[in-house]
């Protein structure tokens, strides 16, 4: 499957990129969350993702049937990057007068963010988390608040990354 390495997880993505036939058996491991893999298929989607974000379209449904289910502290930063793709990518697709998620996919997102933001998930998974909550607080008037809120409470606690990360937040927020 893949290692933690960069390289190791860019050489699977790459395969996958080449060869989009497989992308189904990628999606069926990182949504198996009784894979012992699932982890690492999750990394290897994190990078095909960013680079073609449209392919998760078709299976965004179960996605986000999943998405609240993630707990391994490897599958739950990359999926968390991958919300903030899809935050980005709602976002951008709003200025263009279209829509992209419908508003149960960013209830779900926007909810599992929260979760994740408030429970035991590493930093980087809280950073990404807080990220797509920014992008989904455009849109939506009660995340700001309850974003500031979370935020502010746990800043004593956190990594000099995670209170960077706030404090951009903080100030893009006004």
């Amino acid at each position: 499957m893949s290692s933690a390495h960069r390289k190791s997880r860019e050489f699977n993505s790459d395969y996958i990129l080449k060869h989009p036939e497989d992308f189904e058996d990628l999606l069926a491991i990182a949504f198996g969350l009784e894979d012992k893999n699932h982890h690492k298929a999750c990394w290897i989607l994190e990078l095909v993702l960013e680079s073609k974000l449209e392919w998760i379209d078709d299976y965004l449904d179960v996605f986000c049937k999943i998405l609240p289910l993630y707990k391994q502290d490897g599958a739950v930063r990359s999926i968390s990057k991958i919300c903030l793709f899809l935050s980005q990518k709602h976002i951008g697709e709003l200025k263009n007068d279209r829509v992209y998620l419908r508003s149960k996919h960013i209830r779900v997102i926007t909810e599992t963010c929260f979760d994740w933001m408030i429970g035991q998930t590493k930093v980087a998974s809280k950073v990404y988390a807080m990220r797509a909550l920014f992008e989904f607080g455009k849109i939506k008037k009660t995340v700001y608040p309850e974003l500031k809120n979370i935020i502010e409470k746990d800043f004593s606690l956190h990594t000099a990354a995670y209170k960077i990360a706030t404090k951009d937040i903080l100030k893009r927020m006004k």
